[in-house]
């Protein structure tokens, strides 16, 4: 039946054979989130859940729909004097750029975060002290267009805005240390940022607001921070009471369980797909099973007459919609992680993490379901959509149309 399936799968013109493409399309776009989804998860995890992840929080000043507790001294404070709360590392935001305007001097415009504990890009040149000291910076190996590498186990000259009024500053002026240089593809904190101890992160941040350091910290405070729990089972007690007080507290490892933005779509979507996937395959087998034979009547009579039982009819419309069902299972997976590679740059950029090809294989039953779910679909729609229009036997329907 498979061989004669084949032939009349060949030769058909039927709505069985055109809906491939629509299969395979719906099978693309599946595999391909699939394999985007499984990209984000497997860099997330090794890359941030390996380096300590399971044992941090992510502690936020920044949060919509009720208020939260501010990151300042004091609320660090009664943070990091919780049980089983190894240290917290608060993360102060600015910025530092080009000193002057001497044509020898490079031109740059860099973002300043605090080194945190979950900071871990890819270093190009120099290693990271632990921990680092105030003074000292990691730099983009190339950022705002320069070179930095040339720079590490030197001083950088460098400026930064001291305010002198509620819209008004001024450049003040110090050097840095560069001790290295990381890939520029990392991106966890955005395009061009360099990472200074809190302490320096903090007097950068309070500058920028017109502060002396101590009063920063104690009034506008940080905009985020990572606690370090002691042990992993510890995690969830700590999360609890930190959000019972007030502070918006998160998991680091809920990173990996719930992708952020277009990434955690993907994720959705394929799980959703697949079962738009599966209903449309079985709707469509359906319909073409019975239009299949509504149209090919007499070659239907005819195979009746040369000794075909009705249920060998049936057989061959299950090899048709299982041999529809191969292609746009075999080809749509195979195109999708195809297109899915091509994404691999952007979502290295996107997510600030290296992320490899094997990375991109979804899990191996997830996979297996892509390929599978457009013939069983086309299966079971046609094992119904058959039963109902084989009811009549083609041959006596053919000779009461003739």
């Amino acid at each position: 039946m498979l061989r004669w399936a084949w032939i009349t799968w060949l030769r058909s013109k039927s709505s069985v054979r055109s809906t491939l493409i629509l299969l395979v399309t719906l099978t693309f776009l599946l595999s391909t989130l699939a394999s985007v989804a499984s990209g984000a998860r497997s860099a997330i995890e090794r890359d941030v859940l390996n380096a300590g992840g399971l044992t941090q929080i992510d502690l936020s000043s920044i949060e919509t729909g009720y208020s939260v507790r501010e990151l300042n001294a004091e609320n660090l404070r009664k943070a990091r004097g919780m049980e089983h709360v190894a240290k917290v590392v608060p993360d102060y935001i600015s910025s530092i750029y080009t000193q002057s305007s001497d044509p020898h001097t490079p031109t740059f415009d860099l973002t300043t975060h605090s080194w945190r504990p979950s900071t871990r890009p890819s270093l190009v040149r120099g290693e990271v002290p632990q921990p680092l000291k105030p003074g000292q910076l990691v730099l983009p190996s190339s950022g705002s267009g320069v070179d930095f590498n040339r720079y590490v186990g030197e001083e950088l000259p460098v400026a930064y805005t001291r305010a002198t009024g509620e819209h008004s500053g001024t450049p003040a002026h110090t050097t840095f240390e560069v001790v290295a240089t990381y890939d520029p593809e990392w991106q966890l904190d955005g395009p061009d940022t360099a990472y200074a101890a809190p302490k320096t992160a903090a007097m950068l941040a309070a500058a920028k607001a017109g502060m002396p350091p101590k009063r920063y910290r104690s009034t506008t405070g940080a905009t985020s921070a990572v606690l370090s729990v002691t042990e992993q089972q510890y995690v969830p007690t700590v999360v609890e009471k930190l959000q019972r007080m007030g502070f918006s507290a998160s998991p680091v490892a809920d990173r990996v369980r719930n992708l952020p933005g277009v990434l955690g779509a993907a994720d959705l979507g394929y799980q959703v797909g697949i079962l738009v996937l599966l209903a449309v395959a079985v709707l469509t087998g359906l319909s073409n099973a019975r239009s299949s034979i509504h149209s090919r009547l007499s070659e239907l009579a005819v195979l009746r007459i040369l000794g075909n039982s009705l249920g060998g009819l049936r057989r061959i419309l299950l090899g048709e919609a299982m041999l529809t069902g191969v292609l746009a299972g075999v080809i749509g997976s195979a195109v999708g992680f195809s297109g899915a590679l091509l994404l691999r740059g952007s979502l290295e950029r996107l997510l600030g993490l290296e992320v490899s090809m094997t990375d991109m294989l979804p899990n191996p039953l997830w996979g297996l379901a892509v390929v599978l779910t457009p013939i069983i679909g086309l299966v079971i729609g046609a094992l119904f959509g058959g039963g109902v229009a084989l009811r009549r036997d083609p041959y006596l329907l053919a000779r009461s149309q003739s």
